[in-house]
């Protein structure tokens, strides 16, 4: 009696632990379900992972690789048979049906011309091969005034929903393309101040090198060799054509030389101080980033100053960011007009503090431009501050 008793507490135990156990589970499993949101909350999402998944195929405009991959997950959004998309010369992606692909083209070039959605039903409109496919939506793909492309759907039936869903698509790969073509005017401003860069260093400084390389010709032939060498390794990193981003250890060297050949034009008057963390050495920074600032001490703090001049350097980790300072104790810049000539309301002089200042905020952001204390007699401190980790950019 006694084991049965106990047998029956046992399985009674079980039981109820067996329970407890299901119920927990439900309770989790209903406390899920209600963190994924109701139907339409669910449908938002996937229409908003379905248009990012797109969006990344379509960064650099209408190419034919880029809309193949994103017409694969756009068809999906209008739930057509066939979905295309075309520029103003042919069809660059063909998503759905069977076969070969027809020719759409003459029906592409009338929305093309019109800037219209069109509709196009029946055999009247459509030539054989496409009535197989049913009808067809298209609307224009625009780009500030211009009709650039289309996109397009085919189903049984072409009802008004379709319609406005293929707009709204139409609109949405608009934007893409806008802001692919913004990205590319860009990149174009950037090498375009790139090569200003350039250019400002080129009339100035390499007169001043080669008037002081010809005065050691005679009075030191060793010194002006070898100055020349300087030059010549200066000018070929100045000047290369390939990459957009260099080191800090590459930058430097490149200042080191600038200097070399400045000293030999101020002598004693020039004199450096450099403080240079190892851990930023390979931080990865836009070309020609630090020495417009090292020139823009050198030229208009102390070429004006009488007497001898101090050019300090520093760069060292602050954190996920690599710092470096420029600071001389030349004559210094009314803030007024540095303003005016970082804002691009000012030309002439400075300028090379405009375009580093531009570039560093396209590449990193607003929050990444140039900070600059100065002010009239009181010399002038530049900070740059980039981040030390940037996967994107390439040396």
């Amino acid at each position: 009696m006694v084991s049965a008793a106990v047998d029956t507490a046992l399985v009674f135990s079980v039981v109820v632990i067996t329970l407890a156990v299901v119920a927990s589970l439900g309770f989790r499993l209903s406390r899920s379900s209600r963190d994924l949101g109701s139907d339409a909350d669910r449908a938002t999402y996937a229409t908003l992972h379905t248009a990012a998944l797109a969006s990344e195929h379509l960064r650099e405009g209408l190419t034919p690789a880029g809309a193949r991959k994103a017409s694969r997950h756009l068809r999906g959004l209008l739930r057509c048979d066939v979905l295309l998309i075309s520029d103003d010369a042919g069809v660059l992606a063909w998503e759905g049906g069977r076969g070969a692909q027809p020719d759409v083209m003459a029906l592409v070039q009338q929305v093309l011309e019109s800037g219209r959605t069109q509709i196009f039903r029946g055999q009247t409109v459509l030539d054989v091969d496409l009535a197989e496919l049913g009808e067809l939506v298209l609307s224009p793909v625009r780009v500030e005034n211009r009709v650039v492309g289309t996109v397009g759907a085919f189903a049984g039936v072409v009802n008004a929903g379709l319609v406005r869903a293929t707009n709204e698509l139409a609109g949405w790969v608009s934007t893409q393309v806008q802001l692919a073509e913004l990205d590319s005017s860009r990149r174009l401003l950037a090498e375009a101040e790139l090569r200003a860069l350039r250019a400002q260093i080129s009339p100035h400084f390499i007169y001043n090198s080669l008037n002081a390389i010809a005065s050691f010709i005679n009075t030191d032939p060793q010194r002006a060799r070898e100055l020349v060498v300087e030059f010549a390794d200066f000018t070929r990193y100045s000047f290369r054509r390939h990459g957009d981003f260099t080191t800090v250890a590459e930058e430097l060297l490149s200042i080191d030389r600038y200097l070399l050949l400045e000293r030999a034009r101020f002598g004693d008057r020039l004199r450096v101080s450099l403080n240079v963390g190892p851990e930023v050495l390979s931080t990865v920074i836009p070309f020609l980033s630090l020495q417009p600032l090292v020139e823009n001490a050198v030229r208009h703090g102390l070429d004006s100053k009488d007497g001898i001049g101090n050019i300090t350097i520093t760069a060292h980790d602050v954190g996920p960011y690599a710092e470096v300072t420029i600071e001389d104790d030349g004559v210094g810049i009314d803030p007024e007009h540095l303003r005016s000539v970082l804002a691009g309301h000012t030309e002439g002089v400075h300028v090379g503090l405009r375009n580093v200042d531009s570039r560093l905020r396209q590449v990193y952001g607003d929050d990444h431009g140039l900070v600059i204390d100065t002010a009239p007699g009181a010399g002038t401190l530049i900070t740059m501050r980039v981040p030390k980790s940037q996967p994107g950019h390439r040396v």
